[in-house]
């Protein structure tokens, strides 16, 4: 039987080829990155202007932020040492020239590449939290963020678990290590282990680790979903998989083929992990626990898979019924069609 719980809240430059004659001055001028218009001085004029340039080029905004402004002050922020919280209240502040020849390189590289924002400035942020990233992982953007936040902290309307009292979380499919890190902060006193099946991942996710000085509670495994953790048990159980069905993957915006596919790829129906790791889950969860699972579109999949299974599925400010929840009571008794 599915349940619904809402949640309201938040929220390089161009080189001409050699010719064999010199092109008049206008023509050469075609080929060059365009310069800064002399009118660009303050953070709030940068803005503007890449959000423009940015709304021509038609750029896809998957990638933690949802439109061209968001995205423009993003890049400026990067280019001025600022948080994303901090550019709008700057917004009069000057740029100086270098920073400038940043955002406006940026931008452009932008345009021309399809690199997701996150791999041309090697940062995103989650939950306000700041973390690398780069093409060895996918550009975190998971609603589980938030969820960690709002359901297992002081919520009028639905509090999954006390957070002090959770003391072994699992965060399956881990890439960047970001849900580890928002859970380590979420959860004061528990210890997490984190599993990829990619080297690559786990070596972006211990970069991250290091930043954030988790490297005593955070454990790094490397392994296909549950293979890596024998007969460990956990309280919690969070898991952002690929879950991108055939069609979706046949329809990914260029921005996202920069990614590594695996991260993607949900087979046919989209849910081929997630099968795996709600079968699973149950000789992994401890008494009490619980599986939080983000998975996209696919609830229809899931619910057709999994006719009898007890799902909460949760919204946030930005989606609805895209992750579930799942206790390890209704775990024991679900049998997928």
């Amino acid at each position: 039987m599915a349940k619904t719980a809402a949640r309201g809240g938040r929220s390089k430059a161009a080189t001409r080829s050699p010719a064999k004659k010199r092109r008049p001055a206008k023509a050469a001028a075609k080929s060059e990155k365009p310069a800064a218009p002399p009118e660009l001085a303050t953070i709030y004029d940068y803005v503007c202007f890449a959000a423009a340039r940015l709304k021509r080029a038609r750029v896809a905004f998957a990638h933690g932020t949802t439109d061209p402004v968001a995205e423009a002050a993003f890049l400026v922020g990067e280019a001025m040492s600022l948080h994303p919280d901090e550019v709008e209240p700057n917004a009069a502040r000057r740029v100086p020239k270098a920073a400038g020849q940043r955002i406006l390189s940026w931008v452009e590289q932008r345009i021309a590449t399809r690199k997701p924002a996150a791999y041309l400035v090697n940062r995103m942020y989650m939950r306000g939290l700041p973390f690398y990233v780069d093409e060895r992982v996918i550009v975190p953007r998971s609603f589980i963020g938030e969820i960690l936040d709002s359901h297992f902290g002081d919520d009028d309307v639905l509090r999954l678990r006390d957070p002090v009292t959770v003391a072994r979380v699992l965060d399956l499919c881990t890439g960047s290590g970001c849900l580890a890190i928002l859970a380590a902060r979420a959860f004061p006193n528990a210890r997490i282990d984190a599993a990829d099946l990619s080297e690559d991942a786990l070596a972006v996710a211990a970069h991250n680790v290091r930043e954030h000085g988790l490297e005593n509670r955070i454990t790094l495994l490397q392994g296909d979903l549950f293979a890596a953790l024998r007969d460990q048990r956990y309280d919690l159980i969070i898991s952002n998989p690929p879950y991108v069905d055939a069609k979706g993957m046949a329809g990914l915006p260029r921005e996202c083929l920069a990614e590594p596919r695996m991260a993607f790829d949900g087979g046919a129906d989209g849910i081929d992990l997630v099968r795996r790791i709600i079968d699973d889950a149950k000789a992994h969860l401890a008494p009490g626990g619980g599986l939080l699972c983000e998975v996209g579109r696919c609830k229809p999949a899931i619910g057709k898979a999994y006719p009898r299974a007890d799902f909460l599925w949760l919204d946030t400010e930005e989606s609805e019924g895209e992750v579930f929840w799942i206790e390890a009571t209704a775990l024991a008794d679900v049998v997928s069609a």
